[in-house]
């Protein structure tokens, strides 16, 4: 079994897209059906067996937005404290892209500032530690 270097067992793995326009990035309200229901966060999920990471983010953001995206490259990396090691990759969305909330898996989309982001009470955590990564430079897009 693979271990993030704090000991923590990886037991899944996931992505995450990173989609900004204007200044602002793509952020979703997760469906109160699926995990962590009502939480916002940016749009990402499993990697599927034999699925590699560009093509995950592609799945995914079709999955749950209809979006149309072209991977660029993943800018951090992490494990969260359930054991799903993440891999956060910007995204350029396809300007003939009209987002389309998934009905199960997404309830809102928005497009949002690492303020309001950082500001809203129902972020998911994982989500945070990422923006203040971009805030104070130790992450970069």
């Amino acid at each position: 079994m693979e271990r993030e270097s704090s000991g923590i067992p990886v037991l899944k793995r996931g992505v995450i897209a990173i989609a900004k326009r204007d200044g602002l990035f793509l952020a979703i309200r997760r469906g109160q059906t699926v995990v962590a229901g009502g939480r916002v966060c940016f749009p990402g999920g499993h990697i599927e067996p034999g699925e590699e990471e560009h093509e995950a983010v592609v799945r995914e953001c079709a999955e749950e937005l209809a979006a149309v995206v072209e991977p660029i490259q993943c800018v951090w990396r992490n494990v969260t404290a359930w054991g799903t090691a993440l891999s956060w990759w910007t995204v350029v969305l396809s300007s003939e892209s009209v987002l389309v909330a998934h009905p199960i898996e997404v309830d809102e989309v928005f497009w949002l500032s690492i303020e309001q982001m950082l500001n809203d009470p129902t972020l998911m955590e994982g989500n945070r530690e990422f923006l203040e990564g971009l805030q104070s430079g130790q992450i970069s897009l």
